[in-house]
């Protein structure tokens, strides 16, 4: 179920955007309302599912990272995916803001689908698919650079949060202090 939703948030993506270069943003709009319900379908379904996978004895699939730990990568996802989708519903009324964040919670869901690929779900680091992940922002700073002379705020601090967030990410994983708390959330 939670495969289906995302896949269908990637199609909702290319849809949106070929409306609004088509100058269908009447469409769009309509069609964001159903994108909202999505969204938050995402992210019980994105929450409710790693929890389960952290509860399990063999853990998440193909993580070799013991589940407790990596718990916080799931979470995290799915707590920028909400607030980038909640910034862009937001700033609707500012496009060049709007589809910036859009991309920004689009992209935060990437590195689940980068770590799956070849040569990277064999490697025993996951620096590696973070930097891939990463390297998914560079059109979007050449486009700013390009067309504006310098970045939009929105992927300056965006961005900004998105890179810095996934080292964090590891680092935490390890304390006391979410070991504690993915314990606690994962009931006994």
């Amino acid at each position: 179920m939670a495969g289906a939703a995302f896949t269908a948030w990637i199609l909702l993506q290319v849809a949106q955007t070929s409306l609004v270069a088509a100058g269908r943003t009447d469409v769009h709009r309509k069609l964001g309302r159903w994108g909202v319900v999505l969204a938050a379908a995402m992210v019980v379904l994105g929450v409710m599912g790693s929890l389960i996978a952290a509860r399990r004895p063999t853990g998440f699939v193909g993580v070799p990272a013991p589940p407790l730990q990596f718990l916080v990568v799931p979470l995290v996802d799915m707590a920028l995916f909400a607030s980038f989708v909640a910034l862009a519903i937001a700033k609707r009324g500012e496009p060049q803001s709007h589809k910036r964040w859009m991309l920004l919670a689009t992209l935060n869901l990437m590195n689940a689908a980068v770590a799956r690929w070849p040569g990277v779900s064999t490697s025993s680091s996951p620096i590696l698919s973070i930097a891939l992940t990463d390297l998914f922002l560079v059109p979007i700073v050449i486009w700013d650079l390009k067309s504006r002379g310098r970045l939009h705020p929105v992927t300056l601090w965006g961005g900004l949060l998105l890179v810095v967030s996934q080292p964090l990410r590891i680092m935490l994983a390890g304390t006391t202090a979410w070991l504690a708390f993915a314990r606690w959330v994962t009931g006994p």
